[in-house]
């Protein structure tokens, strides 16, 4: 599977992993609402002002939240426990999704972290 675009990538996936995906990528919207849909890495992904903002994905036995930050998932650590994590990866199933107010505040620090980026940029 080749999706162009995230619809196609969502109508390819089983649908309980469409359904908490469609969740994320509604929060994503509704906190970064400039912030374009794309497909990288072959999966879903947004980006903001020319940068990678965060991805998420489906699998055979679980879906994943990509931040692109290691930093982002350390300082919400706590909030992730119930989750497996690893370096940039939080993995959940359809049954125990990641809560939105977690997703959003994962999402705006990943947008504090690119415009810290940008405001270092000479």
């Amino acid at each position: 599977r080749n999706p162009k675009t995230v619809d196609e990538y969502l109508a390819s996936v089983n649908s309980d992993h469409s359904k908490a995906l469609q969740k994320i990528r509604e929060t994503v919207h509704a906190v970064a609402p400039n912030a374009q849909e794309c497909i990288s890495y072959g999966i879903p992904a947004f980006r903001l002002n020319g940068r990678s903002l965060v991805f998420f994905g489906a699998w055979a036995n679980h879906c994943a939240f990509y931040p692109g930050s290691s930093a982002t998932l350390k300082k919400f650590r706590n909030e992730l426990r119930d989750f497996q994590t690893s370096k940039g990866t939080i993995r959940f199933s359809p049954g125990n999704p990641l809560p939105v107010p977690l997703v959003r505040k994962l999402v705006k620090a990943r947008i504090a972290e690119n415009n810290n980026k940008n405001r270092s940029k000479p």
